[in-house]
């Protein structure tokens, strides 16, 4: 099976446990006694305003003669009332009748536990992963079947050098997530915001560089290589960072094979980084680029009680001494 087939088979098989979790397998949809057309036919009019059969039958994908019965049974029910256009006497936009309004605010609520209570069961830093996912996903669908191309996800570009902003959004990424997950304060915040605007001062010397990663103009990652705060041919890796959200889709990644590489080039020997125990999603990525935990112990100095770790990436072996000096 290649690449692609095991990626559609994943996404077919959560495509219908969707479909189940979501209750759609049922006969009744959202809590109320109607069925899931009925149900999108009282949320697409309550989004809108109004709707007419024509444009319903187009939002929901169905025969316009099922849209006329769907219509039908919700005007009789109470939930919808039909009007005639001013313009034309033939276009009866539909909307919500109060009854339908108390039904569809039933539905929102419904609808709005459903996902909180799954959301609770995911980490926060993985919520806009899983909305961009759903909607991209969606609106390909929608594609495939109408023939109108979809506006894909921003794509996101790895840009090297200082860039306007980037300081305080680093330590903003950093503040936020490091507040989340061991508890530092504002002293954090203050050393990361110090430290990278010290060091932007230091981006004209080749061993040093900075990458952003950039999505729809905006920074939503960070690394950089210090060549020289630990002296001889050690690089320093700092300020590596992704949004909540971001982590997960490959951009960490992207940010981290771009450092190694610009070290690999520049030939230092090694290269060290300090983060903080019980990081592991960033340990794994740390160890598939070839870093080891050389050294762990129990400090205070940003505030908070944390284990540090101080991980080491030495260079290839193939690499001769003076291979790697000559290329500095």
């Amino acid at each position: 099976m290649t690449k692609l087939d095991d990626t559609v088979t994943l996404i077919r098989d959560a495509s219908r446990r969707l479909v189940r979790e979501l209750g759609f397998m049922k006969p009744t949809l959202a809590g109320t006694e109607f069925s899931a057309s009925a149900v999108h036919t009282l949320i697409e009019i309550g989004g809108r305003g109004s709707l007419t059969s024509g444009e319903l039958s187009d939002v929901l994908n169905l025969e316009k003669s099922s849209v006329s019965r769907l219509v039908r049974k919700l005007v009789d029910a109470g939930e919808l009332m039909e009007s005639v256009s001013g313009a034309d006497s033939r276009i009866k936009p539909l909307s919500l009748t109060a009854k339908g309004q108390q039904t569809l605010a039933a539905i929102d609520t419904f609808a709005q536990e459903q996902v909180n209570a799954a959301l609770s069961n995911l980490s926060p830093d993985s919520h806009a992963t899983v909305r961009d996912g759903l909607a991209f996903y969606a609106t390909a669908l929608e594609s495939s079947r109408t023939g109108v191309k979809s506006l894909e996800a921003h794509p996101i570009t790895i840009e090297t050098g200082y860039r306007p902003g980037v300081i305080g959004r680093a330590a903003e990424i950093h503040g936020r997530y490091y507040a989340r997950t061991v508890g530092f304060g504002q002293f954090f915040e203050s050393k990361v915001a110090s430290g990278l605007a010290e060091f932007s001062g230091r981006l004209d010397r080749s061993s040093n560089q900075l990458w952003t990663a950039i999505e729809a103009g905006n920074i939503v990652g960070t690394v950089a290589i210090d060549g020289e705060d630990l002296g001889g041919d050690c690089a320093h890796l700092r300020w590596f960072i992704v949004e909540d959200g971001r982590r997960g889709s490959g951009v960490g990644r992207r940010l981290l094979g771009e450092a190694v590489s610009f070290c690999d080039r520049e030939g230092f020997a090694e290269i060290q980084l300090w983060t903080f125990k019980g990081l592991d999603a960033a340990r794994r990525l740390y160890e598939a680029f070839g870093f080891q935990l050389e050294e762990e112990y129990v400090g205070l100095q940003w505030g908070s009680e944390v284990t540090e770790q101080r991980f080491v990436r030495r260079a290839k072996a193939t690499q001769s001494t003076g291979q790697m000096a000559g290329a500095r």
